[in-house]
């Protein structure tokens, strides 16, 4: 019975010690599909597991290496493939824009786990079925858009399969269909709304009950800002294709952490640095073990992604872990001038301004010898109107909050609504100009 306990709300609210039952089940499940693998029965041998009777613990992953994106890209095209070739219904890849694409393989029960996975996100949000589910997300190997349509189809939502762009579309579907509920990118929900007026619509037209954002790093101030502008709940979520996309972890209606489904993944935070565990409630890099995938299981995998997992239990009686909002990711920090900044911690400063718009930019440059920080960012049309020393007194808020937050004196740019560009999927944030010979 405790097998097929993914499929019951009761694995929600399982004791502690039920839970890890059910995850060292699971692990040594995964651990004998790895060893089929060219790529893990090697690394697998070299520390001495042979078989799934070596893992005795929880604890005994860490005896496995972690595995790395390189790692992936190296496994290409089927190094990590599980299964017979036939037994293959779909796969996803990441985009390849830098070398080799990772490649991720489901079976047909592979795809059914994720579904339910997606089904109990959706529902911890408040979805329900007769809601109307307009998917902005891409489609493709992208695992973003596909990933919650099936899961809101099975929950019983009306699906829209929308897609990406096409912004005057978007607002007719939202009209015509009285969508309840969207799945975009967080810079896409600040674009619609300022798109909205100059299209010809109005809040009034549509019938909006919540967001559910992901797919890029935002901050607490982007989440409150949609909120507001749109009078909806907005939910944030998490994922990443090597761990079956959308549903690794998704908030539910506390809004107090993303509850991530330890059912499914084995959760563990290390020292970036010392590549040591750290304890819950301190900020590490997050690592993952997917515990119901049998085309490409995938072990102790690096993710590169910076949170904290919250070790209080949930109000809502959820008894699954919680991660924080994603901080960042290590390789997206930023040195300048020697010190560490993280693009949040800017979004952050001017996302709690109302005069700034929806859009902005941080551009790093060579000064001489030294490095230059440049933030572009839109203000509200009215600012342009009035008094230039309103200007000039938000231009001097932001440069000092800035440097009061990062210890860096920024060079702020402010530009009219609609100066910076707009990208229709995961929106460039930050421009490094100073490795551009």
């Amino acid at each position: 019975m405790i097998q097929n306990l993914y499929e019951d709300e009761e694995v929600e609210r399982l004791d502690r010690d039920a839970l890890k039952a059910l995850q060292l089940l699971r692990l040594k499940k995964t651990i004998t599909t790895a060893l089929i693998t060219p790529f893990y029965k090697e690394r697998l041998m070299a520390v001495g597991i042979q078989s799934a009777e070596d893992i005795r613990t929880l604890e005994d992953i860490r005896k496995i290496p972690y595995t790395t994106k390189d790692d992936l890209r190296e496994a290409y095209p089927y190094g990590l493939l599980a299964v017979d070739r036939d037994e293959i219904v779909r796969m996803h890849a990441s985009s390849g824009t830098t070398g080799t694409p990772t490649v991720i393989y489901h079976t047909q029960k592979d795809l059914d786990n994720w579904t339910n996975m997606t089904v109990r996100s959706l529902k911890a949000t408040g979805c329900h079925k007769g809601d109307v589910f307009q998917n902005m997300m891409t489609y493709g190997l992208f695992t973003g858009g596909i990933g919650l349509h099936y899961g809101a189809e099975k929950l019983g939502m009306l699906v829209i399969p929308a897609s990406s762009g096409n912004t005057r579309r978007q607002f007719q579907l939202m009209k015509d269909f009285q969508t309840s509920t969207i799945h975009a990118t967080p810079s896409y929900m600040l674009h619609l709304y300022s798109r909205m007026e100059e299209m010809g619509y109005s809040l009034s037209d549509f019938n909006l009950k919540r967001a559910l954002i992901g797919a890029e790093p935002h901050s607490e101030e982007i989440r409150q800002k949609i909120e507001e502008l749109f009078h909806i709940d907005a939910y944030n979520s998490y994922g990443l294709s090597e761990m079956n996309g959308p549903s690794v972890a998704f908030e539910c209606t506390e809004k107090k952490g993303m509850h991530i489904w330890e059912d499914a993944y084995l959760v563990e935070t290390i020292d970036r640095n010392s590549l040591e565990p750290v304890e819950d409630g301190v900020e590490g890099e997050l690592v993952l073990t997917i515990l119901i995938r049998t085309g490409t299981p995938i072990l102790r995998y690096r993710t590169k992604d910076l949170t904290t997992v919250i070790p209080e239990a949930c109000s809502c009686g959820r008894t699954s872990r919680r991660i924080t909002r994603i901080k960042g990711r290590t390789d997206d920090m930023l040195i300048i001038n020697g010190v560490n900044v993280f693009p949040s911690q800017i979004e952050e400063v001017i996302m709690k301004m109302p005069e700034i718009g929806t859009n902005y930019l941080i551009k790093v440059s060579k000064k001489g010898t030294l490095d230059q920080l440049t933030i572009q960012t839109e203000v509200g049309g009215d600012m342009f109107t009035d008094n230039a020393q309103d200007l000039h007194d938000l231009r001097r808020r932001i440069v000092e909050e800035l440097q009061a937050t990062i210890t860096i004196k920024a060079l702020v740019e402010l530009h009219e609504p609609g100066f910076l560009p707009v990208q229709q999927g995961k929106a460039i944030r930050v421009i490094d100009e100073r490795n551009v010979y």
